[in-house]
């Protein structure tokens, strides 16, 4: 069939048409269309009647294309979902973010709502951070969590009791960093009562092989972001950077325990394709 010059046109215009549609979608819908998510997860710890219910945000990824505005829509939701427990697995900023006093102020209404602990991520600082001209230490993101009152948790553990119930957290440092020590985190905690749930707090999902021959129930991730760009249909996540897509979403088991990967808030480009951000409620029984 012979192609003339004007449906040759109509077919370019129409692609750059639909291209155009798709990265218009990509970054001024998805990339902050908020989707709550409720996820049960039973360890036989406690009661599923009276779950622990453990909010986790991740990746706030606070930068030009990730305002503060929405990452205070992401809490607001968080503060919705009323829980007992606020997490946090770090990527609070992409680069070098200086609002510091602004951000803690976005930050405040989990911590007045229940206790919040966090870890950080390779974004935060540190070895990874400042090979790519972010913070050369942590100082700026323990200034910021403290002006949140939310706990950062670095390589040590703290029990809380909620309720009745003693709840163990463990957090570590990145794995990218260099910074991930278990060993320490775990001494830190001390010997586990009988009836305690112990939760891991630990950005990167790959350095889960770390954590093999140690006691604990779950484990809250995120890094992924989902992985932000997502084949449709298949479900393929080949801009994950992990070595494991296993684990890039959701809930999955592993060795007899949980993972949780929480598809995060914010994002790197200002890009989100058939992943939305993720505001995650876990009911931890």
């Amino acid at each position: 069939m012979k192609v003339t010059r004007r449906h040759f046109l109509q077919g370019v215009l129409g692609t750059g048409a639909a291209a155009a549609g798709g990265w218009g979608y990509m970054k001024w819908a998805e990339a902050d269309w908020f989707e709550t998510t409720v996820t049960p997860c039973a360890t036989g710890r406690t009661s599923a009647e009276t779950p622990l219910r453990v909010l986790h945000l991740s990746d706030m990824h606070a930068s030009d294309v990730v305002p503060l505005v929405m990452i205070a829509r992401a809490v607001a939701l968080g503060v919705e979902t009323k829980p007992d427990v606020i997490i946090l697995t770090g990527d609070f900023w992409t680069d070098r973010f200086h609002l510091i006093n602004a951000y803690a102020d976005v930050l405040r209404p989990l911590s007045d709502v229940a206790p919040t602990f966090a870890v950080a991520g390779n974004h935060d600082g540190g070895d990874w951070a400042k090979l790519g001209g972010g913070w050369w230490d942590l100082d700026p993101l323990r200034e910021l969590l403290d002006g949140a009152g939310i706990r950062l948790l670095w390589n040590e553990a703290v029990t809380i009791d909620v309720g009745a119930r003693p709840v163990s957290l463990c957090g570590v440092g990145d794995w990218w960093a260099g910074d991930c020590a278990p060993f320490r985190t775990f001494k830190s905690a001390g010997d586990r009562q009988a009836d305690s749930l112990r939760l891991v707090l630990n950005h990167n999902p790959d350095a889960k092989e770390d954590f093999a021959n140690y006691d604990w129930d779950v484990m809250f991730c995120g890094h992924t972001h989902g992985g932000q760009l997502k084949v449709p249909l298949i479900g393929s996540t080949p801009f994950a950077p992990v070595r494991d897509h296993d684990f890039v979403a959701g809930l999955n088991q592993w060795n007899g325990r949980h993972i949780f990967t929480t598809r995060g808030v914010g994002n790197l480009h200002g890009l989100r394709f058939n992943c939305r951000p993720e505001v995650s409620l876990l009911l931890v029984s």
